[in-house]
């Protein structure tokens, strides 16, 4: 009997993966890039729109404050969602997806609004993919900071990143040249990487997002497929540099703000290893003295400077 193929917007909150239908896997491992200037090669497959992707933040950046000088990321974009051409698993129209977000926000912790999807729905994930893939083209970090950017729209302030104008907020604050990005978007360049991505995402077998393909000089993989806690992450690492030596951070709120500065509650209590609720009453504090602005959605706050 033919299984049934789930919608790629369900996400299990108890795999933490936002899945696709399965494709075959490529039978041969990853190659290790050879110019790569850290031991590490980190291939992040994600999705501007995917909520477990946003439910791993905390971990990502406690990881790359850890142990980033022994990793390169490769930031690979999944295609989670092409159009609403199909109706499976329950889920149909964008309105199907509202509830679920909900409910993936109180598992993950993460603030996440569905409302979106009532009040303006995404046609595709394709668009903002695209505009990340020609944020690259830039600059690496400024794309990292751009996605994010773009997922503090979406989730927390119900924006349709597949409109330009999201899109055009979002690279004035990551400070990429906007004319350019536009450029790229549109001529064709950025689809292309796009479409690369798409295609060595077949190769490698990805089915879901997140998926975290780490691989040391010598080729050998470590895998982290779906949300997970950190340690599996740390775990991986040590499985390929069993004498790598983690970077020993200062965990106070102006240093981390300094690096990420913008902060849920879930990334502030895991970045500076407090307890989730002292780290809510912290931000508060903070906020009502205004020395923090406050992102209020209905399933948790956003802070920033």
């Amino acid at each position: 009997m033919k299984s049934e193929i789930k919608n790629t917007l369900i996400c299990d909150p108890d795999t933490g993966v936002c899945e696709v239908p399965a494709v075959p896997p490529n039978s041969q491992k990853v190659e290790a890039t050879k110019a790569v200037l850290k031991p590490v090669r980190v291939i992040y497959y994600t999705d501007p729109i995917c909520s477990s992707c946003w439910g791993i933040e905390p971990q990502l950046r406690k990881l790359k404050l850890e142990y980033g000088h022994l990793l390169n990321f490769e930031y690979r974009m999944g295609g989670l969602l092409p159009d609403w051409n199909y109706n499976s698993g329950g889920i149909g129209k964008p309105e199907d997806v509202a509830q679920h977000w909900d409910e993936v926000s109180y598992y993950l912790q993460m603030p996440i609004d569905g409302d979106v999807w009532l009040e303006d729905p995404l046609y595709s994930s394709y668009p903002p993919s695209t505009a990340f893939k020609a944020a690259q083209l830039q600059d690496d970090q400024k794309a990292i900071v751009f996605l994010r950017r773009l997922r503090e729209l979406l989730f927390l302030e119900k924006k349709n990143i597949t409109k330009w104008e999201h899109v055009k907020q979002a690279a004035l604050y990551s400070q990429l040249d906007v004319n350019q990005l536009k450029k790229d978007y549109q001529n064709g360049i950025a689809e292309r990487d796009f479409l690369e991505d798409l295609e060595l995402g077949r190769q490698l077998g990805i089915r879901g997002f997140p998926t975290i393909i780490f691989i040391d000089e010598d080729g050998n993989e470590q895998l982290i497929y779906g949300s997970k806690p950190y340690t599996d992450y740390e775990m991986a690492i040590k499985k390929l540099l069993p004498t790598s030596k983690k970077n020993f951070y200062d965990d106070s709120l102006n240093n981390l703000m300094a690096h990420y500065p913008s902060l849920t509650v879930k990334e502030y209590a895991e970045l500076s290893n407090i307890n989730i609720l002292v780290a809510k009453q912290t931000l508060e504090s903070l906020s009502s003295k205004k020395q923090l602005k406050k992102t209020v959605t209905k399933n948790g706050n956003l802070y920033s400077l």
